[in-house]
């Protein structure tokens, strides 16, 4: 058993015992006023682990990502309300500093999992959505390095890029017919499948509408970390705080990729970065 299988045994006990204790109480308890849905790599930890050190935020009870609307749905929404803090507990740990907690969560699968945005629009009409987006270049080369590591992954980067449209092959069609259905091919192997950003945003904006999905890059959250942290805290309606210091979490040494490979896969992405920049209105900033 890899372990990575085993550390994600372990986290499936931690939400089945936060899931069981908290069910009689979930109507107590503080339901997401914001997630964080994606994209895989691109800075979700980090920023997620800022916002739960804000002085108005209530992180969930054990970890950031829950993984309700994709991995976990057929628990049903009393488990999933388990996951998070009292309500009434929550609001005393933030007073004075302001009239009530807020709380959420991190799944980075949400946003390009083809049920968990309908399901989120339909279990929480009143949250709020942050996207994080990267070169998708970079993002699908971090990705198949984390896969790796975790032991979900075998073939080499760019045979992998060969392999996906036969791995993914028939998998969204597969968890639409079956909801419980739970696809490691498309969960674990989208290398290029998940940088097809517009198509994702899309449906999200369709959903929700645009006034609810903040979309931010990862980027400048890294590089200019100040001004990105302002436009959150503004979405989320929290008041004005900074962290001690804005660090980047779950990061990944990496080695260059060709000039041949990035090429390809610059190429690749070149019209999905296009429909992008006419969705958003700006050039994505790894196209300038």
């Amino acid at each position: 058993m890899s372990e990575a299988t085993v550390v994600s045994r372990a986290k499936d006990g931690v939400r089945t015992i936060a899931g069981t204790v908290g069910h009689a109480t979930s109507e107590l308890r503080m339901a997401p006023d914001f997630l964080i849905v994606g994209a895989q790599r691109c800075g979700t930890t980090s920023l997620f682990r800022h916002l739960a050190q804000h002085p108005a935020v209530v992180p969930p009870l054990f970890q950031k990502g829950i993984h309700f609307f994709d991995l976990h749905y057929g628990r049903g929404i009393r488990w999933y309300r388990g996951q998070f803090p009292v309500r009434s507990i929550a609001d005393r740990r933030v007073a004075p500093t302001a009239p009530r907690a807020v709380t959420g969560e991190a799944s980075p699968y949400y946003v390009f999992h083809p049920l968990a945005g309908e399901r989120i629009a339909r279990d929480l009409p009143a949250a709020k959505l942050i996207v994080l987006l990267r070169d998708p270049v970079d993002r699908a080369s971090s990705a198949h390095r984390q896969e790796s590591a975790r032991g979900f992954e075998t073939e080499p980067f760019e045979r992998a890029l060969d392999l996906e449209e036969s791995r993914l092959a028939g998998e969204v069609e597969r968890i639409r017919a079956d909801p419980a259905y739970v696809s490691f091919e498309h969960q674990h192997h989208g290398y290029l499948a998940r940088g097809h950003y517009a198509e994702q945003l899309e449906r999200l904006f369709d959903l929700f509408g645009r006034e609810r999905v903040l979309v931010l890059e990862s980027a400048d959250f890294f590089a200019t970390p100040e001004p990105v942290w302002e436009r959150a805290l503004a979405f989320l309606g929290l008041p004005p705080w900074y962290p001690p210091a804005f660090e980047r979490h779950n990061a990944r040494p990496s080695a260059p990729l060709s000039d041949r490979l990035r090429n390809r896969l610059e190429t690749y992405f070149a019209p999905h970065d296009e429909r992008l920049a006419a969705l958003l209105g700006e050039v994505p900033s790894w196209r300038h």
